[in-house]
């Protein structure tokens, strides 16, 4: 192998990704390698101020290779650092560490040196000079992490140091927790595949660090979503990389014709629901994608930024922008459906409310353990007679599939589990939306806010009870002057003309009492207006 000599002049690419060090290593380079001071001042803000992986990545490849240098029992390698300035950037002011690359490359040429990059535009430009460039492409490698995504049906891989690895294997509500291997991996490996993922997370077209905090980080890199958390925040270094098995259209759904009708026409404040790793946003992405067909303008509101959507839909990042600035922005933008995948917190859900008064289509995705929790976590946060009309659908996700569908009204009426008619208050209705029926009743009772389950309790002996009830009362009171009826609460009202009620004796009452215990059923007796 022809080993090089020459000067050479690395820019923060080269560094940051580990190409220098690893020409060193393969001993493919000799001569001098220049360092520039101001990469080394351009790290040290980073890592203190912007960005902190990148800026640290750069401050500990510089240590590496120093060290390196040092330990080579060779002559043919040195190292050596430089403050000199092309004249031209005398007074230039260095803000970004991209403003450092370009002087790099002007200094290259005036020095006849070897700039070592892996930026494939600052090649070009390289070539363009007439500066010598050795370029490294590492943009089509293959990630440390992917040799334990060893099959097809895996959904998540998770790896923590001192601990073998783990795997979810199968699809979404229905998968196994496997060990891929026996062997524990070792911190030195698991920091090799962080930083691995942190630098192709800088350099990838479809590669972004979403999250950095000192503690945590959430990258998205191609189809992956990686979470890395460290020590003190972690008792140890832990990496989780899920990846999307299966992109799925509406069609595949199977959905009954009436919610794919009311989809189209009526529904604009959906709420997507179920538990953690359900299927939600598998669901939502196949909805977006539905509108886009549709005509629709459609964007979202993401964080981190992990739906896989055609390039047609903006996604926004709620942990890059504000609130303020996600209503500005959507509000100009005029989007038919924005997507809001992951509420959590109220300012999510106000955003969401404020978006949706505002006459934009929203749909919220959000964690559930059951559909009519998805309702209550808008409670508290949004006055309730305002909920039906920033929710009017519920979409429940259960193992991959919709289990269930709400549809919200507001109505004046008695609560449920109420008798009197001076309590008649405005009543939020949680109906099935496939049969109709009424699940849930929502109102305000004093301070408090009731969430009660509306259920059509079975009566024993069916009929029978309400025609043993008019028997007995038709020996008292003209047919025709009286009605019986059976509540949704299982109560039977006896509605009788007032002149009749001194009619209804204690006997007469008692008689009619014990025959509504019999069949466990209450009795109420009412005048008939």
């Amino acid at each position: 192998m022809e080993v090089l000599r020459e000067i050479y002049i690395p820019d923060s690419t080269a560094i940051v990704r580990g190409i220098l060090r690893r020409k060193i290593k393969q001993r493919r380079i000799a001569g001098k390698i220049v360092i520039h001071t101001l990469l080394v001042e351009m790290f040290e803000r980073m890592t203190r101020e912007e960005n902190r992986v990148i800026g640290t990545i750069g401050l500990t490849e510089l240590e590496r290779i120093c060290s390196l240098i040092n330990k080579s029992e060779k002559d043919n390698l040195s190292i050596e650092f430089t403050r000199e300035i092309p004249s031209n950037y005398r007074l230039y002011r260095f803000e970004r560490v991209e403003d450092v690359d370009k002087m790099l490359r002007e200094l290259a040429s005036e020095w006849n040196a070897v700039l070592i990059t892996c930026d494939p535009t600052q090649k070009l430009a390289c070539k363009a000079m007439g500066v010598e460039v050795l370029f490294e492409d590492i943009r089509k490698k293959r990630l440390l992490f992917e040799k334990f995504f060893i099959d097809k049906d895996i959904m998540s891989i998770h790896l923590k140091e001192d601990s073998p690895p783990y795997a979810k294997k199968g699809t979404p509500g229905r998968w196994k927790f496997v060990k891929l291997r026996d062997e524990p991996i070792p911190r030195k490996l698991l920091e090799e595949i962080e930083r691995d993922i942190l630098e192709m997370g800088e350099i990838e077209e479809d590669g972004f660090i979403e999250i950095d905090r000192p503690g945590s980080s959430i990258i998205m890199l191609k189809n992956y979503r990686i979470v890395i958390t460290r020590p003190p925040f972690s008792d140890g270094l832990e990496i989780t990389i899920v990846k999307p098995i299966a992109r799925l259209s509406l069609e595949d759904y199977n959905l009954p014709k009436r919610l794919l009708d009311r989809l189209d026409t009526r529904a604009e404040g959906i709420i997507i629901a179920g538990a953690p790793g359900m299927g939600k946003t598998t669901f939502a992405q196949a909805l977006a994608d539905h509108y886009l067909r549709k005509g629709k303008i459609v964007k979202t509101i993401e964080s981190p930024r992990d739906m896989n959507l055609p390039p047609d839909i903006t996604q926004y990042s709620k942990t890059h922008g504000t609130s303020e600035e996600l209503h500005d922005v959507l509000l100009l933008s005029r989007p038919d459906y924005t997507f809001f995948d992951e509420m959590r917190d109220t300012r999510d859900f106000e955003l969401y409310t404020d978006l949706r008064l505002a006459g934009v289509g929203m749909v919220g995705v959000i964690h559930a353990a059951s559909p009519i929790d998805a309702i209550q976590r808008f409670i508290g946060r949004v006055e309730l007679g305002m909920i039906p009309s920033v929710v009017d659908t519920i979409i429940f996700i259960k193992n991959g599939k919709v289990s269930k569908i709400y549809e919200l009204e507001t109505i004046v009426k008695v609560p449920h589990g109420l008798r009197e008619a001076e309590l008649a208050r405005p009543v939020v209705l949680v109906r099935d939306f496939l049969t109709g029926e009424v699940e849930y009743e929502l109102y305000v009772f004093g301070e408090r806010t009731f969430v009660v389950p509306v259920k059509k309790q079975y009566i024993r002996g069916g009929n029978r009870v309400l025609m043993t009830l008019e028997r007995t009362l038709a020996k008292y009171i003209p047919r025709e002057e009286f009605e019986i009826r059976l509540c949704e609460d299982g109560y039977i009202e006896v509605l009788v003309q007032p002149k009749y009620l001194n009619s209804i004796s204690t006997k007469v009452f008692k008689r009619l009492k014990r025959t509504c215990r019999k069949y466990g059923v209450g009795l109420e007796i009412k005048p008939l207006s």
